[in-house]
């Protein structure tokens, strides 16, 4: 069973990336007063989701899906480009990711061929702000992870931030005509928050190019196949015939258990 513990270990250690990395997409950073933001100063312990200052930057398009591909750590050895399609919903967030289409950074193909085996390839991260509750969800394994929102974000409103733009030129992407613009997202405290954003004036303004940082921390998001309607409510709750965990050691000590068990070794206790 040594062979199924390692690559369970080894589909947690990917997992961490593949978090982080989406950490850096969407959850904006932390800005600094007077400042730029900084992609993945945020809070580590946050789950994705697209918190009020990134929101804030699609306007009044505040329910929408989307194809969304992220390209984070800029033209370095880290570089990841990260595919998957987003849901949003007034605040609530849903992001599903095929570990499979990942490249680069530090998902090797034989990282994806680990996390297929056990069932994680396929993972959907929902983010309920007005829960103040995240959910890790693993379809292969009929099992998700419930964790509290922590970040200070959860508790701040849409309507609590000014953004301020700042036309930079006309650009076309993907064959819709955009504004380019620089937007300065400024909180109640006197944060800023800066970005480069690409607004499609035949689409609501909805940004479909994002760019954040500079350098190692750049990150950009990119948008296609948008669609302004609202997404069906039950996108943002996790199954109801999962399993539900605690966290993701307990999750995985179940999934080994269980297998063991399959394979002739002590069944699992499952929740």
């Amino acid at each position: 069973m040594v062979d199924l513990k390692e690559r369970m270990t080894s589909a947690m250690k990917s997992l961490n990336i593949v978090f982080l990395s989406a950490a850096l997409g969407l959850l904006s950073a932390q800005g600094q007063p007077g400042g730029g933001s900084r992609p993945g100063m945020g809070s580590a312990q946050a789950s994705p989701g697209l918190n009020p200052s990134t929101a804030k930057l699609f306007g009044e398009n505040n329910a929408f899906s989307a194809q969304l591909e992220m390209q984070t750590g800029g033209q370095g050895p880290d570089a990841m480009t990260m595919p998957g399609k987003i849901f949003f919903d007034q605040g609530k967030s849903r992001f599903e990711i095929d570990l499979s289409r990942i490249k680069g950074g530090m998902m090797s193909p034989e990282a994806a061929i680990q996390m297929k085996s056990i069932g994680m390839d396929q993972t959907i991260v929902i983010s309920r702000p007005d829960k103040k509750t995240a959910y890790q969800v693993y379809p292969g394994m009929q099992a998700y992870v419930e964790t509290p929102l922590t970040d200070k974000d959860s508790d701040t409103s849409v309507s609590d931030l000014k953004m301020d733009l700042t036309e930079l030129g006309k650009e076309t992407i993907d064959g819709h005509p955009c504004t380019k613009n620089k937007a300065v997202v400024t909180d109640k405290d006197g944060a800023h928050h800066e970005s480069i954003v690409w607004n499609a004036t035949d689409l609501k303004k909805f940004p479909l190019k994002i760019e954040q940082g500079e350098g190692d921390v750049k990150l950009t998001m990119l948008f296609r196949e948008v669609s302004l309607s609202k997404p069906d409510a039950s996108l943002f709750d996790p199954p109801a015939k999962a399993t539900k965990y605690d966290n993701m050691q307990s999750m995985m000590q179940q999934e080994i258990m269980k297998r063991m068990g399959g394979l002739g070794g002590s069944p699992a206790q499952v929740k």
